[in-house]
């Protein structure tokens, strides 16, 4: 088996032929020097196949499936990670870093301090991609275009875990846990104000938990936070 991996958005089975577009042509081809004949990986949520290179065309690659690999993955526990948007360096670093610890899905949130007010979702998608294929993971986490606390706190049904460095609790309490999706809420660089402190305190059964004695930037709240979650879990 190949250490390559692709992900290839459309449907996959065994012995369909077809070709791989010209990015990832070009990476596998003058990157990975993949040469006719020989096998890489393809996935999606579906599953992951054992494709060979059946030619090299005008920097194109044509290929073959020859097996599945692995059978559609069935998530135990969902996590989501709500976050305030930051500068796109530290963002980009934290969605790849996310999605490799788990994360399933991923809600952008505008706070009274949120500095960064916008996302360009179709580069974060493309991290999200390729820190999949380098994970090892089978289903890509999906991102949500940035909306208000208040909606986010109004449409979701979700076991909600609080980053407080307020807060006097330093464990989840994993029997106050549903089978909902757990979500971590993370604030902006410049903290909750003291209103959404409250709302999000309201939340029925919201776990406060303090992650750190420190103050934590964004990005290494996030890593903190998943982890911590991805113990008591499992």
């Amino acid at each position: 088996m190949s250490n390559i991996r692709l992900f290839f958005s459309a449907s996959l089975s065994t012995d369909m032929i077809d070709k791989l577009d010209k990015s990832q042509s070009y990476y596998l081809n003058k990157v990975m020097r993949v040469k006719e004949n020989e096998v890489f990986s393809l996935f999606n949520s579906n599953g992951e196949w054992e494709a060979r290179v059946l030619s090299i065309s005008k920097s194109i690659i044509e290929f073959k499936i020859i097996k599945q690999l692995r059978q559609k993955e069935n998530i135990k526990k969902e996590l989501w990670l709500a976050f305030s948007p930051i500068k796109s360096n530290y963002q980009n670093f934290m969605i790849q870093k996310a999605t490799e610890l788990g994360v399933t899905k991923f809600l952008p949130i505008i706070f009274d301090r949120t500095v960064v007010r916008k996302i360009n979702k179709e580069r974060l998608e493309k991290i999200i991609i390729e820190a999949s294929e380098q994970s090892n993971r089978i289903n890509l986490p999906k991102i949500e275009e940035p909306q208000s606390l208040n909606n986010f706190l109004e449409t979701n049904s979700i076991d909600l875990i609080l980053t407080d460095l307020n807060s006097n609790n330093n464990k989840i309490d994993k029997s106050k846990l549903t089978d909902k999706p757990v979500c971590i809420i993370i604030g902006p660089e410049g903290d909750f104000s003291e209103d959404e402190r409250h709302e999000i305190l309201a939340f029925k059964g919201v776990q406060p938990i303090k992650i750190n004695e420190n103050i934590l930037r964004s990005e290494t709240a996030v890593i903190s936070a998943i982890s911590i979650i991805n113990y008591a879990l499992n």
